[in-house]
């Protein structure tokens, strides 16, 4: 069983792209839990046709400790296992504790099964809080995927996160398995986040361009690969989840100082487009 992290910023288009991929994965016969680690819980909505599922922690609120695996986890799109780990009212408490919460309930009642090929962890945001964090410190998840665009927050926050898997992949297993590009159309794009990824050791896994049948299909409430399968856009993410399934490049990332972030986005945001 590969357990496997999907990081990027908020609003980069982590979600759609993990389940995307994931419905990917599991129309070439996979099986997969996906763990929802943001506490919007909007992790699995494509996959489960746009029901709200409701939370480990509000139902752990709701109910108490004396809870069934059904309470928690939903099937969705081809069986994928779905669960949302959410996280405490809007104000109070950490949010990175609804994740720790989570996954340890989800170990202690047996969801973790041998059958599994996949458990993807689609995490929010930036490694700042030990609770985001959680997957990749306690070794739940040992392939880290990191989903940026041309922009320059896109790039500090991806660059920021590699800080975060270089700090715990010196004393555990956790590895960078690359970048994914979810497309924005900036300027040179492609060539931007290609030296990015070299630059950090590791490798641009697959460039997913910009298309609005993603948005079509979201306002159905399906992924691409479920709502037109045989469109172009279902093939990209077809081919993203075949470069996961046979991906043999995992990293120790080095992470970038600001200033040569910032001379690469020169170089290749903006330099290249003025030629």
């Amino acid at each position: 069983m590969r357990q496997v992290a999907i990081y990027g910023k908020g609003g980069i288009g982590k979600s759609t792209t993990t389940q995307n991929t994931v419905a990917a994965l599991a129309v070439a016969g996979k099986k997969i839990m996906v763990v929802g680690c943001d506490p919007k819980a909007d992790s699995t909505r494509l996959l489960l046709h746009g029901l709200c599922q409701k939370t480990v922690m509000a139902t752990l609120r709701d109910e108490g400790d004396d809870l069934e695996l059904d309470d928690i986890l939903k099937p969705g799109f081809m069986d994928v296992k779905c669960v949302e780990s959410g996280g405490p009212e809007p104000g109070v408490g950490c949010a990175g504790r609804g994740i720790i919460t989570s996954i340890n309930l989800l170990e202690s009642m047996g969801a973790y099964t041998p059958d599994l090929d996949y458990v993807f962890y689609d995490v929010l945001g930036d490694v700042v809080c030990g609770g985001f964090a959680m997957p990749i410190r306690e070794g739940k998840a040992e392939e880290i995927y990191i989903v940026a665009s041309g922009e320059l927050m896109a790039l500090y926050a991806a660059n920021n996160i590699a800080k975060g898997i270089q700090k715990y992949a010196d004393t555990g297993k956790v590895r960078l398995g690359g970048i994914i590009c979810n497309s924005r159309k900036v300027d040179n794009e492609y060539a931007l986040l290609k030296a990015f990824a070299e630059e950090l050791g590791s490798q641009l896994i697959h460039f997913v361009p910009r298309d609005n049948l993603v948005q079509r299909a979201e306002i159905n409430k399906k992924t691409v690969i479920d709502f037109e399968p045989d469109s172009e856009q279902a093939q990209e993410y077809k081919k993203l989840a075949n470069a996961i399934d046979t991906n043999k490049l995992f990293v120790k990332p080095k992470p970038m100082e600001q200033d040569r972030l910032e001379e690469l986005m020169m170089q290749h945001g903006f330099l290249d487009a003025l030629l």
